[in-house]
């Protein structure tokens, strides 16, 4: 602990945002380069807890006091070392990830904690401006063949750390970008594709073959999957969204969030929309259904695009602003959220229940709803929502966004056809090794684990990668991940 006074001499501070009036305006990342002297401020006012809880918060179970102090001597390539040493793509956490570390930190006990998101952002980012970061290919290649489907954060993790150690890894993705979410479902304003890319670009050279445009069960058969390669890693994502089944869903105007965003970042990288398939928000008024992260994407983007007005409604309670009695430290907090989006406009609304979607030939122009409250379920259950009497309102809309959330993995075409057993939420059933009931097909990130966290899949990743070693060679110094093995 370099500094042993700093948690008490120095308070939180981030990174500045940029102007809202000049942000609207581009689809460029929210924040402002952070000094050097900043992070090393930052880094200081870690603690170096006896036991430090944000090792506990952080799926990866990163070496958090160890970078944080690291950074405050001002050794950056030592900060980065210990950071790649659990995290793959630190510039994908230090960018998108809620920093569960963050709610584990000591500080927050009574306090507010230290900035490891973008203490993670620095450090990777100096180690690119420094060449640090470089292909790391692998000295010896031991012949066995693995395919990994699904370019998401949980296929990359799997499919870096099976190539170092020297396995033959082909990356299969059925779109025509590589990164899952990162490149089509994250909006450029939080994570510009070129970040993306200059990682795939990496594991390019490194040796990692990928096959975009390719589509498993449909112009790849199973049969090849399972017969080319010695072992298979599923890591499709959870792409099954939640649906709304209210009268009037059918109509021209509701569309699914995912749908909405990805298409607005296949138009950033210059890919033709017809006009009869385009989602544009300008001039419209604009409904989002959904109050998570992925609302708060389409909130941002439909700004950008010059929406009239944007409502986000969520069915749930508004969230305290404090955390809850009955919600301690180390805890993640249930608290009130606000992304950068919200500081733009739009209009959050609560507990609020859509009953029914009107239009006239066919096309979208009203969103019926009702107010609802929460009563506590009986002897600490689940709360109960009811309908509040008279709350009946309507809102004229021509665009309405259904941001959800994804129930699991697609079950017909690929899986149906590989013979995988589902578990009872759909998800690909496991066993402790994280292999399917198929032999030498494995499961990874949200398929396996259902809808969650970029930082979760990253770990889930590097957990399978290290079952998938250990099935093909007997042994494996990849290094276990996940928390439970830590």
């Amino acid at each position: 602990m370099g500094n042993p006074t700093g948690s008490t001499e120095l308070g939180r501070n981030t990174p500045e945002r940029r102007p809202v009036t000049e942000r609207k305006g581009d689809y460029r990342e929210f924040y402002k380069p952070w000094g050097e002297e900043q992070a090393k401020e930052q880094g200081s006012r870690c603690m170096d807890c006896s036991v430090p809880f944000c090792h506990m918060g952080c799926p990866l179970g990163n070496v958090i006091p160890e970078f944080n102090h690291q950074v405050y001597l001002g050794n950056w390539q030592g900060a980065l070392e210990t950071l790649l040493s659990t995290n793959n793509f630190p510039e994908f956490t230090g960018r998108v990830c809620p920093a569960p570390c963050e709610a584990s930190c000591v500080l927050s006990i009574n306090s507010d904690p230290v900035t490891i998101e973008y203490i993670e952002k620095e450090i990777v980012e100096r180690g690119y401006e420094e060449s640090w970061i470089k292909p790391e290919v692998p000295a010896v290649r031991t012949g066995k063949k693995v395919a990994v489907v699904g370019s998401g954060p949980s296929g990359l993790a799997a499919a870096q750390q099976l190539n170092r150690a020297g396995h033959l890894v082909t990356v299969i993705e059925r779109a025509s970008y590589i990164g899952g979410l990162l490149s089509l479902g994250i909006p450029e304003f939080k994570l510009e594709k070129n970040v993306v890319q200059r990682r795939v670009q990496l594991m390019s050279e490194e040796g990692i073959i990928f096959l975009t445009d390719t589509n498993v069960g449909v112009d790849f058969p199973v049969e090849r999957l399972l017969s080319d390669f010695d072992a298979v890693c599923l890591a499709c994502g959870s792409t099954e969204a939640r649906e709304l089944d209210v009268p009037g869903r059918e109509l021209e105007g509701v569309h699914l969030a995912m749908e909405y965003l990805s298409q607005q970042n296949k138009v950033l990288s210059g890919e033709a929309i017809s006009v009869e398939d385009r989602i544009e928000a300008e001039g419209k008024r604009v409904v989002i259904l959904g109050g998570g992260d992925t609302g708060a994407d389409c909130l941002g983007t439909a700004i950008r695009q010059g929406a009239e007005v944007v409502h986000q409604l969520e069915l749930l309670a508004e969230p305290p602003e404090q955390r809850s009695i009955d919600n301690p430290w180390p805890q993640w907090p249930q608290i009130l959220r606000s992304s950068p989006a919200h500081e733009e406009g739009g209009i959050r609304e609560y507990s609020i229940l859509t009953k029914s979607f009107s239009g006239k030939n066919g096309k979208l122009e009203k969103l019926h709803a009702v107010k609802v409250e929460w009563q506590p379920g009986e002897n600490g259950g689940r709360p109960t929502m009811v309908e509040i009497a008279g709350s009946e309102f309507e809102i004229e809309t021509e665009l309405t966004l259904l941001a959800m959330g994804f129930l699991h993995p697609e079950g017909e075409g690929m899986l149906s056809q590989i013979g995988v057993e589902l578990d009872g939420r759909g998800n690909i059933a496991i066993d402790s090794n994280r292999m399917s009931s198929v032999s030498g097909v494995f499961a990874a990130g949200d398929a396996a684990r259902g809808q969650s966290l970029v930082v979760w899949a990253i770990a889930e990743g590097r957990e399978t990668a290290r079952s998938i070693d250990l099935f093909l060679m007997g042994e494996t110094s990849l290094p276990h991940s996940l928390p439970e093995h830590s």
